[in-house]
């Protein structure tokens, strides 16, 4: 299928479009869909701590592992080829993970699951490239795309405590398979193929090289965060920045490497890779919080906290969409820190919430977080594609969600880890699980005397409420940073993107390139 000479997607490209969102939701939901389902699955399976750990993390390391090298190999296989390959896998691990009779099939279940989401995410991005040359056009597709992979991570939560209010925990991923099975029907007739065009071969040692790096950074990130520094963290680090060097070293040498790091050296694309970073690693922790926050301080059920969390998927799509709208008319710089500015003042909202709180109230703050999550994520991924050539479409889309991922996984140690130090701090002195967590508070408090019970919910809902103000406040701080680095690296592009360059353009592609004109870099 090609597109039609006037570079306008027709009617078929825009179903393909749809196909598309498919897995971009499911493989950001399965992130997040523990947030609500964790307490039904450790009731049933009763993990050990260090399986609990592996239970909630070994799906995002993997994926984060495995993004760049699957987005590679969608490059020179087929993107389609190994979008189809993916649902199957995906769907396979998500059935093995509904009927789990042990923690141990539950982790492999992950694992799977996390292969699968690798083949998944950049296949879909890279898809979009090619099948959208109108610029306005791609941008309307990348900004449905962010909805989708971005509002995911929130539509998680929502899903989940839905399906748990009425169904036991397996639902939440057996709910993959029809839309797999939707995906493998209608993807090979709504969707065009498309492959590096010349051949080239696969960096199989680079392969190798960044998923220890990736798996090593991200697990020393989480150690060193939750225990400080102590041996097993500082053996991860040394090891994943040792495998990082060596696939730097591997890139500039290799004939076909996995990604072009010249690429690097553009504003536009490294800026917008730690755009994506930053927003992920604001989100996904405070998503985390929000529903132990809604749940337990606010008492509501998993059902009543998904049905007021729904507004901010709703702010997600405003923020993709004005993304979206602006792109082509507003320089990236204003666009991006305006977006970061908005998430940034949403976190400091959030840092002066109090137990009292009306929900509403802290929704709306939340929204103006997600609002400005889907407006970055949205100019991010449009820049990223732009600015990378076509024939490594797949790479580029790998290297985007993998700086998502790393934000997300290690927004959940470090925001999720202020907010418990916060906690114990200001309970030291309370005993047992109470003196852990808000949740063993609220499930110790029945059994003690009247007044006892209420002045523990009360020293306990206001200590966790501590804990979210000051990690909130971390991650507006991390958001103003970029907000200022963004209008620094980025002040000289301009706005939109701009016709195709026929030096950068390969015969062999049916899409003509796009990319951003960055001056100064031969565009």
């Amino acid at each position: 299928m090609r597109t039609p000479p006037s570079g306008r997607a027709t009617v078929r490209t825009w179903g393909g479009l749809v196909v598309l969102l498919v897995p971009a939701l499911l493989v950001a939901m399965d992130l997040s869909v523990l947030f609500v389902a964790a307490p039904a699955i450790a009731l049933d399976l009763e993990p050990t701590a260090t399986q609990w750990l592996w239970m909630m993390d070994v799906y995002g390391f993997v994926l984060a592992g495995l993004l760049v090298t699957m987005g590679s190999l969608g490059d020179r296989l087929g993107r389609r080829r190994l979008l189809l390959a993916g649902a199957l896998l995906f769907g396979t691990a998500s059935a093995l993970l509904a009927f789990a009779p042990s923690s141990e099939l539950f982790i492999a279940g992950r694992v799977l699951l996390g292969v699968a989401g690798a083949t998944l995410a950049p296949s879909t991005l890279s898809l979009i490239r090619g099948m959208f040359t109108d610029p306005r056009q791609r941008a309307a597709a990348v900004g449905a795309w962010t909805v989708a992979f971005t509002g995911g991570a929130v539509a998680g939560p929502i899903l989940g405590g839905l399906l748990l209010e009425f169904f036991p925990w397996g639902t939440v991923f057996l709910i993959n398979l029809p839309l797999m099975a939707l995906l493998l029907l209608t993807a090979p007739f709504l969707v065009p193929e498309s492959r590096d065009p010349r051949g080239a071969g696969f960096d199989l040692p680079g392969a190798g090289a960044s998923l220890v790096a990736v798996l090593g950074l991200v697990y020393a990130a989480k150690r060193v965060v939750e225990y400080g520094v102590e041996p097993q963290g500082m053996v991860a680090l040394v090891l994943g920045g040792l495998f990082l060097g060596l696939f730097v070293v591997r890139q500039r040498r290799a004939a076909h490497p996995l990604i072009d790091l010249s690429l690097f050296a553009r504003p536009a694309f490294s800026t917008a890779v730690g755009g994506n970073a930053a927003v992920s690693f604001a989100a996904a922790g405070m998503g985390l919080l929000t529903f132990t926050f809604l749940q337990s301080v606010h008492g509501l059920s998993p059902l009543f906290a998904a049905l007021w969390a729904m507004p901010t998927f709703a702010t997600t799509a405003l923020g993709a969409a004005a993304g979206s709208l602006l792109a082509p008319r507003v320089r990236p710089a204003p666009l991006m820190a305006t977006g970061l500015a908005v998430a940034a003042f949403g976190f400091v909202l959030i840092a002066l919430v109090e137990p009292a709180t009306p929900v509403p109230m802290f929704i709306g703050a939340y929204g103006l977080i997600s609002l400005g999550a889907g407006m970055v994520g949205t100019l991010a991924n449009t820049l990223i594609l732009a600015t990378a050539p076509p024939e490594r479409a797949g790479a580029a889309a790998g290297v985007s969600e993998t700086s998502a991922e790393f934000g997300g996984a290690l927004s959940i140690a470090v925001l999720g880890t202020i907010a418990t130090g916060i906690y114990r701090s200001r309970m030291e002195g309370v005993d047992g699980p109470a003196g852990e967590t808000v949740t063993g508070a609220v499930a110790a408090a029945p059994d003690l005397p009247v007044e006892e019970g209420v002045a523990l919910l009360d020293a306990a809902f206001l200590a966790y409420t501590d804990g979210l103000n000051i990690a909130a406040l971390a991650a507006a701080a991390v958001l103003a940073s970029l907000m200022v680095a963004a209008l620094v690296t980025l002040r000289r592009l301009p706005s939109g993107v701009a016709a195709p360059d026929p030096h950068e353009a390969d015969p062999g592609e049916d899409t003509a390139a796009t990319r951003v004109a960055v001056p100064g870099d031969g565009a």
